[in-house]
């Protein structure tokens, strides 16, 4: 099996209410896109105008409002605020409800996430470890009835999960290190990573550990989903594209600056400190829909198959009128 080219939706869950935020999954639909993807957020970074709609509701609100697109979670944390039981029940009954349709995008988490309800937060290595048997049990319990498993961090005790689809839920692994990438590469449906760093982020770290996951497991990396969240921001007034990028401006900020940062009003206040050139700097800002689609084609280029594009306006509306009718014809004459 060849993995088709796919356009895709972010749904900007930390930035609109719920229900604007459907209608706009609608629009997406509506305007050609392949899929809608959200994060799963307790807290959003920006305190002001933010938001955080619970993901799992909203899918399956969502799942009835549309018909067609692929919806899932980018990414969703199985490992702390839930027991990877609890989302194997919920997307075996997301997975019933709309077949073929849902998928599961899994990561290791962020501290603004998980510590405001009294988690514990380790080092990166064990929330790597924590992801990873996450998925083993997740599936397990997909594949097996009477369920027994004792992990280092998860247990169940005699688990079914009684509604399941026939056709089973991918799972996919969001990751911008090489330890996650790799394993995507060995044993996910997709790998999830994001777009607007070093060029040689991608060149030289992260696709290489793809391939090496692939290759240890013995697979086809055309059979692996390889989806990027694109930054991107195109109006007809440049300006504009601009100073739309203004509230994902914690995007810019780097590890080192926002290490430890556990409250949206904090991740504000050093956001707002930044100059719009640097808030802007992850996006793609143009008033050109060619230049646009030559600098998307760059990812094309690198090998992802599924683009799902993130633009930071408040006009959402106009963001999906224009993809629809000025860069998504152009991006699937390019992979035609």
């Amino acid at each position: 099996m060849i993995v088709p080219f796919r356009f895709g939706y972010k749904a900007s869950a930390e930035q609109f209410a719920p229900r604007e935020l459907l209608d706009y999954a609608v629009g997406a639909e509506e305007s050609g896109f392949d899929s809608v993807f959200l994060s799963d957020h307790l807290q959003p970074w920006m305190h002001d105008g933010g938001h955080a709609p619970a993901a799992l509701p909203w899918l399956g609100s969502v799942g009835e409002a549309t018909k067609r697109v692929l919806l899932g979670t980018s990414v969703l944390t199985p490992t702390f605020r839930y027991h990877p039981g609890v989302i194997a029940q919920a997307f075996g009954t997301l997975g019933s409800l709309y077949p073929g349709r849902m998928i599961l995008g899994v990561g290791t988490g962020e501290a603004l996430n998980e510590v405001t309800l009294g988690q514990e937060w380790p080092a990166p290595p064990e929330r790597f470890q924590r992801m990873k048997e996450a998925i083993t049990l997740i599936r397990g319990l997909w594949r097996s009835e009477r369920v027994d498993f004792e992990g280092t961090y998860y247990s169940t005790k005699g688990a079914t999960i009684y509604d399941l689809p026939e056709q089973e839920v991918p799972i996919y692994i969001g990751a911008s290190g090489p330890a996650a990438t790799r394993l995507a590469g060995r044993i996910a449906d997709g790998w999830i990573t994001t777009s607007g760093k070093a060029p040689e982020l991608y060149t030289d770290n992260l696709i290489p550990a793809f391939d090496e996951g692939v290759t240890k497991a013995g697979r086809d990396k055309n059979d692996i989903d390889r989806m990027i969240e694109v930054k991107v921001s195109l109006r007809p007034d440049k300006a504009k594209a601009l100073e739309n990028t203004r509230f994902w401006a914690p995007l810019a900020l780097k590890a080192e600056e926002k290490m430890g940062v556990e409250d949206p009003m904090e991740m504000q206040r050093l956001a707002e400190q930044l100059p719009i050139e640097r808030a802007a700097s992850r996006f793609i800002v143009s008033d050109d829909p060619d230049e646009h689609v030559a600098r998307i084609k760059g990812y094309l280029d690198l090998g992802f198959t599924h683009l799902v594009f993130h633009d930071p306006g408040f006009d959402q509306a106009d963001f999906l009128e224009i993809y629809g009718r000025e860069v998504l014809p152009k991006l699937r004459k390019l992979v035609s």
